[in-house]
């Protein structure tokens, strides 16, 4: 999953109002096909209780014309393949994507980041150990190969708000099912469990809740929730995360993506990479900013942001793994919001490690389609104490800001520079790195919960 920051802000007039946007927006959640509901709750999931039989995945396209008209469309035009549901072997799962292939239904690059991801996954979930391990990869890649193929045969858009698709597949338990064998949770930790159970207690009093964090991978969705499922199956399920577009583009993390709340938005990193497209991302922003404020709006909410704007990356000398830097306007820009929802909201950060699952690649990639290097790993998340959404305030003053995709929103707040974003910035970045040097000695250092602090308490929730 990759995250980025908000589009910028910047004080030019006045206003009274702190919200000058119109904010109606609507958007459906249209499911190609219906399929039928294969995973229970989160909280009780075991590995092999979803291991799903030949019978089963067929089951998963027995109804489909009917599940398009449920869903307002028309019969479909294309009938779906069932060539990686009936496979029963490695050898038919890559004959598979051969036949696909010479059908014309898959183009050639894409079926080739499906066969490295097929050998990669096999690989991962081999390194477990676990003796089952045969039958997790064919029951999981059945899946995973028949949801990337039916999004090439009838792609999923994306709104600029889209809520998880949990029935009728559970898109969910799908990405859950499928990251869970490539963590290793004897050598996993969470550290200060009792602050997560402070943020639902906000929750449920009507508060927002953002999570400033630093991003690993695509996988850092599920490995959240995963690491969370046991204790705190609510946020684990109801997390919002503010989503760049290669995770909404690319067909095969789309159907990962589709089991997640997202906000989804351009990158500035990317806005620019094809010129023409640049008018059309700027106003997708603006949609999606609108969708954030309406969220935020009704109180109870919680985001999750990755203010440096992508994944972190391995220093080129050193080879060593640390948080991005945060950027400050990111940050700025989200307290501003939380600010003017009109409800109570609070500021957390949010550290993760777990780039060995599935690093990016060492450097930002224009193209859309990245390999995938995936290995079977221990993975840590730490969240420490709020840092406060408010401070002291000068003369307050009404302003216009005027984002970098070209929306112009009010807000009411303190003429701030840069080094007064960096009030918030700073704590909230030296936070994440803090915890997230703790885990990296837990994990990487071999200290386990040793590596505990003062300030950050390692636990294994599931043990």
């Amino acid at each position: 999953m990759s995250a980025l920051s908000l589009p910028s802000l910047s004080c030019t007039s006045s206003s009274t109002y702190p919200f000058s946007i119109s904010l109606n927006s609507s958007f459906s959640s249209l499911i190609p096909f219906q399929r039928v509901k294969l995973f229970g709750s989160t909280s009780k999931a075991t590995t092999r209780s979803f291991f799903l039989t030949a019978k089963a995945m067929a089951e998963l396209v027995k109804d489909k014309e009917s599940g398009v008209a449920a869903a307002g469309g028309g019969k479909m035009d294309i009938e779906h393949s069932r060539t990686f549901l009936e496979a029963r072997s490695e050898e038919e799962f890559l004959s598979g994507i051969k036949k696909e292939v010479e059908a014309g239904r898959l183009p050639p690059n894409v079926a080739a980041g499906m066969e490295e991801f097929y050998r990669n996954y096999k690989n991962a979930v081999f390194q477990s150990g676990d003796p089952a391990a045969a039958e997790t990869v064919l029951s999981n890649m059945a899946v995973a190969l028949d949801l990337m193929l039916l999004d090439v045969e009838d792609p999923f858009v994306f709104q600029p708000y889209h809520k998880a698709l949990r029935e009728p597949f559970d898109y969910y338990m799908f990405g859950q099912n499928y990251i869970r064998p490539l963590i290793d949770f004897r050598n996993s930790y969470v550290g200060n469990l009792s602050l997560f159970y402070e943020i639902e207690e906000k929750l449920k009093q009507g508060h927002n809740v953002v999570l400033f964090s630093n991003h690993q991978t695509e996988a850092d969705p599920a490995v959240i929730a995963l690491l969370l499922e046991k204790t705190n199956p609510h946020i684990a399920e109801n997390l919002i995360y503010v989503a760049g577009d290669r995770v909404i583009t690319d067909p095969l993390c789309k159907p990962f993506s589709m089991g997640r709340n997202l906000i989804c938005v351009y990158s500035k990193k990317h806005m620019y990479d094809v010129p023409e497209l640049a008018d059309m991302k700027r106003k997708a922003n603006i949609r999606s900013l609108k969708e954030m404020a309406l969220l935020l709006r009704t109180g109870s909410k919680l985001v999750w942001i990755a203010p440096s704007g992508g994944r972190d990356r391995p220093d080129p000398v050193t080879g060593e793994w640390n948080p991005a830097p945060f950027d400050s306007s990111s940050v700025d820009n989200m307290r501003r919001l939380i600010e003017s929802s009109g409800a109570p909201g609070h500021m957390y950060p949010l550290a993760l490690l777990c780039y060995d699952i599935m690093p990016p690649p060492s450097k930002v990639e224009k193209e859309i389609g990245e390999r995938r290097i995936i290995s079977f790993h221990g993975a840590g998340l730490s969240v420490a104490p709020e840092i406060a959404a408010n401070c002291e305030k000068s003369e307050e003053v009404g302003c216009i800001g005027i984002c970098d995709c070209g929306l112009r929103v009010g807000f009411s707040f303190s003429f701030w520079d840069e080094q007064v974003k960096d009030v918030y910035t700073q704590p909230l970045y030296k936070s994440v790195t803090e915890q997230y040097n703790v885990l990296k000695s837990a994990i990487h250092g071999k200290q386990g919960l040793v590596a505990s602090t003062a300030g950050i308490a390692l636990s294994q929730p599931w043990n």
